[in-house]
């Protein structure tokens, strides 16, 4: 009876302490080979290359649109030419002011006539003065010639050539006074002219900011009225980058982008240029990265919201790892015994092999420029676990370059493990946990 009891003893121990074993599955993934992208991930927004933005230099009352190519009235996406008349403001006030001033032009011309003919006048008397001046002076004060007589000769002479320069001076007063209204006339005409909006540029609308009855006031700012886009066949992306990344972009680097109004498709575009003027928002500086992309087929519209990836580094054709098969670490009774003192180790020295973080924003730059580390990776081995070493390079975020001399395409290695119930222990690090048994870490 009694040896009936001890082994019944001993074999449910027996059960409990292989049950730990037999009771845990892995989790694998396959080691792959393909290409690794880094990037630094950014939102912008699609911008055309050069936008005009045609105002008005005078105030007045829309009254009409033009029309363009087609001859369809002047909207939201036509294409215009330069010169094309884009809108017409009520120019009747300033054609008023230009008969004004033709009219005033007139009368100054007409001025100038007069004191041309004046000065004939003048010139005249003064030589009619001067005659008698020379006469006068010959005979002098005498018993021919009384004094009075003498004296006035010498006094119409002078006065005479007095009223001479004064004719000759009225004369250049009349003519800068045409000259004076001939520019008031000019400015009139100008007026009028602006009156009629025309196209500075070859382009399509992309704004139209006025309705026909609305009046435009223009004061110290022209008011705006049409958006032409020079050139749709180029556009911009106007991106915010993190000052912590603005250092990885340079001019001619490639991006490549996606918006939402074409899901699934991929758009490809190069660095143009990084502006200087950051902006800071919440303490947040960034600066506006300008990406430069074809646009000949016309999919991209004006302002759609762009999602990009600056392309730091690329790796092709190399052996790929998920990042949670560098950070998982097993238990130290689930490790093969021949290797139990290389993972008690590894596990005191720390983890060497976190490449990147799953929940982190893929492609920044600490991640792609990140140096050579050593790192395990582990394999099933019967019922337990045996290490790889590998040297882990680059990494997008969720997979990670590895080298090592036993690893090769195919290969499964654990990424995580799994109880009999179904409960993932490497899926989620925040997932509550039952603990079999004390990692070497917590050892210590």
């Amino acid at each position: 009876m009694i040896l009936v009891v001890l082994g019944l003893i001993g074999g449910i121990a027996w059960y409990l302490s292989d049950a730990g074993h037999t009771s845990i599955s892995y989790r694998t993934a396959p080691v792959k080979r393909g290409d690794l992208l880094a990037t630094i991930s950014a939102t912008g927004t699609v911008e055309p290359e050069e936008v005009i933005d045609v105002g008005a230099q005078v105030a007045g009352q829309i009254i009409s649109f033009g029309k363009d190519k087609n001859g369809k009235i002047i909207d939201y996406g036509s294409t215009v030419e330069e010169g094309t008349v884009l809108a017409q403001i009520d120019d009747s006030l300033y054609a008023a002011d230009v008969a004004q001033a033709n009219a005033q032009l007139l009368v100054a011309k007409a001025g100038v006539q007069r004191a041309e003919a004046d000065l004939g006048q003048l010139k005249a008397k003064l030589y009619q003065a001067e005659r008698d001046w020379k006469r006068a002076e010959k005979l002098g004060p005498s018993e021919a010639l009384a004094e009075a007589s003498y004296d006035a000769y010498r006094s119409a002479y002078e006065t005479a050539q007095a009223n001479l320069a004064v004719g000759e001076a009225a004369i250049v007063q009349a003519r800068e006074t045409v000259l004076q209204v001939w520019a008031t006339l000019q400015r009139a005409q100008r007026n009028l002219s602006y009156c009629t909006i025309t196209s500075p540029v070859r382009g399509v609308i992309i704004d139209r900011r006025v309705n026909i009855g609305q009046t435009v006031v223009s004061s110290l700012n022209a008011p705006s009225l049409f958006l032409i886009a020079k050139d749709l066949k180029r556009m911009q992306i106007w991106v915010s980058v993190n000052e912590a990344d603005i250092g990885s972009i340079h001019p001619g680097q490639a991006v490549g982008f996606t918006v939402d109004a074409y899901p699934g498709e991929e758009f490809r575009g190069e660095v143009g240029k990084v502006r200087l003027n950051a902006t800071m928002t919440q303490n947040v500086v960034t600066y506006t990265v300008e990406v430069i992309t074809d646009n000949s087929n016309g999919k991209l519209l004006p302002y759609l919201t762009a999602n990009a990836e600056f392309e730091l580094s690329r790796r092709n054709d190399v052996l790929l790892v998920p990042n949670a098969a560098l950070r998982w670490s097993p238990q130290i009774e689930q490790v093969a015994p021949k290797f139990r003192l290389l993972a008690d180790s590894s596990s005191r020295g720390g983890s060497t092999g976190t490449a990147g973080e799953e929940g982190k924003s893929s492609g920044t730059a600490a991640q792609s420029t990140a140096k050579i580390r050593q790192g395990l990776l582990w394999v099933q081995d019967g019922s337990h676990l045996r290490p790889i070493k590998v040297n882990a390079g680059m990494s997008d975020g969720a997979s990670t370059e590895v080298q090592g001399e036993e690893l090769k395409e195919g290969v499964e290695v654990v990424i995580g493990e799994k109880n009999q119930g179904g409960n993932d222990t490497g899926a989620n690090p925040f997932t509550p946990q039952f603990m079999r048994g004390s990692r070497p870490s917590e050892r210590q």
